[in-house]
């Protein structure tokens, strides 16, 4: 069984991942059209944010059995819930904003879940 402290890094690595697509996208938005087209396609979207909210839920809540503190899955369980918003936008931009936002608290409660074990 992976480790929760492993699954915390996976999700954290994940996190990452899904900040470089987001500003990656914008960015060949700007200067190539039609690799937008391909990296700013909703489906990817769609699939990674779904991939992040399920291994952040399970690394999130493994915590709380682990290490019995739930402050960090409460501040993550806002970053999904924010991830989970983005979901439903039109993709025009304010949906790269909001899973950007998403991703960023997620990530600091994966850390504080990381800290929790020290």
């Amino acid at each position: 069984m992976v480790s929760t402290e492993r699954l915390d890094r996976l999700a954290i690595g994940l996190s990452g991942l899904c900040l470089v697509h987001c500003l990656g996208t914008a960015v060949a938005l700007a200067l190539l059209a039609s690799a937008g087209g391909v990296l700013g396609a909703p489906i990817i979207h769609e699939i990674g944010l779904t991939l992040a909210m399920i291994m952040g839920t399970l690394a999130l809540g493994r915590g709380i059995f682990d290490h019995g503190y739930t402050m960090p899955s409460a501040i993550g369980g806002l970053g999904l819930g924010v991830m989970a918003g983005a979901l439903t936008l039109p993709h025009n931009g304010s949906e790269a904003l909001f899973t950007v936002v998403g991703v960023a608290i997620l990530a600091l409660g994966h850390r504080l879940n990381h800290i929790a074990y020290e």
